[in-house]
């Protein structure tokens, strides 16, 4: 699986929540047009955000599996193909700084894809 690029804008003091549904290409489909959810039971995902790739400090560490409560979530079943990221508005307002970010998943076998990764823009608060 290559992993997909989307560029995250998160507002400063604020709660953060992402959905993000994985699919890939239907083995059966010749023209690459019908999709089939990616089923995450099992998984365990982790995501960072640092101010660059070389940084070697984390402005944000988040890690978790199904449903425990974690700041990075695999839904349970009927889900089962979708990741929620939540980083609480306490988190987000201790950040001072843009970034980069990328989001991980890993089997029970200890295989390890990346699911997403770009560019994490952290717009300041104004109200505090």
């Amino acid at each position: 699986m290559r992993a997909g690029v989307y560029n995250m804008i998160c507002e400063q003091g604020t709660t953060f929540v992402r959905l993000l549904e994985l699919e890939y290409p239907d083995p059966g489909d010749p023209t690459g047009g019908t999709f089939l959810p990616f089923d995450l039971t099992g998984y365990t995902g982790r995501m960072q955000v640092r101010r660059t790739v070389e940084s070697s400090s984390t402005m944000l560490n988040l890690s978790g599996s199904v449903v425990n409560g974690s700041q990075v979530e695999m839904r349970p079943a009927g889900d089962a193909n979708a990741i929620r990221i939540y980083i609480s508005d306490e988190a987000t307002a201790s950040l001072n700084s843009s970034g980069v970010y990328d989001l991980e998943i890993e089997n029970s076998n200890g295989e390890v894809s990346r699911v997403i990764e770009g560019d994490f823009t952290v717009l300041p608060e104004v109200t505090r």
